[in-house]
């Protein structure tokens, strides 16, 4: 049996916070996800407040997912004391979705002025995964620069870019789509998603177990 996973999930300052929800509701229904440490930046509370409706000091675990969950711990992303600044607390990795550039500009440059940054060089330092999701456009030479350091530092950037070839119909397939890949992506492979077999019709589905 594979073995279950513990996950940091974090949530910055970027528009596109649904896209959160989508990622941390697949998380807690993965039955090879035992635990997933969630942290929502203070902008990035607002956005999702904003996207959302409700109010920035709800829960963020509510404001996500629309009620509580026993395999989601919310932290607080200003606690530098928290369990997640030490590498002896044990992690599978970090996604952070959405990931603003000023987020990645501070990890390029060790700035751990919150426990998000903090938790994403813990991750560098302990060669664990990290996933960058960035949701900015156009990029200027800084992003492209920092994007470049944080690469070659080992994290992961993983633009919030939809496919296309699958012919998406709403938006909300965009989303399932990007969500699938993502977790196949990290380790979660997923049973349904599109795949391109170089025959037959642009879009084929394909079941990938």
């Amino acid at each position: 049996m594979t073995e279950r996973r513990k996950l940091t999930m974090a949530v910055t300052g970027a528009g596109g916070t649904r896209m959160a929800r989508y990622v941390l509701s697949a998380l807690v229904k993965d039955d090879r996800v035992s635990h997933v440490d969630l942290l929502v930046s203070r902008t990035g509370r607002k956005l999702v407040a904003h996207e959302f409706g409700g109010p920035a000091e709800k829960d963020p675990v509510e404001l996500l997912l629309g009620s509580r969950s026993e395999k989601v711990t919310a932290h607080d992303p200003e606690d530098l004391a928290g369990p997640l600044t030490s590498g002896s607390y044990p992690s599978w990795g970090m996604v952070i979705v959405p990931c603003a550039l000023g987020v990645v500009g501070r990890i390029a440059q060790g700035q751990a002025n919150t426990l998000i940054e903090r938790a994403a060089d813990v991750c560098l330092k302990e060669r664990r995964q990290l996933v960058l999701c960035v949701r900015e456009t156009p990029f200027n030479l800084i992003h492209l620069r920092n994007m470049t350091q944080v690469t070659e530092a080992g994290a992961v950037v993983y633009p919030m870019i939809p496919t296309y070839y699958n012919l998406p119909q709403s938006v909300e397939q965009m989303f399932d789509e990007y969500t699938a890949r993502l977790l196949t992506f990290i380790g979660l492979d997923q049973a349904d998603y599109y795949a391109w077999n170089g025959t037959e019709t642009p879009a084929h589905h394909d079941h990938t177990r």
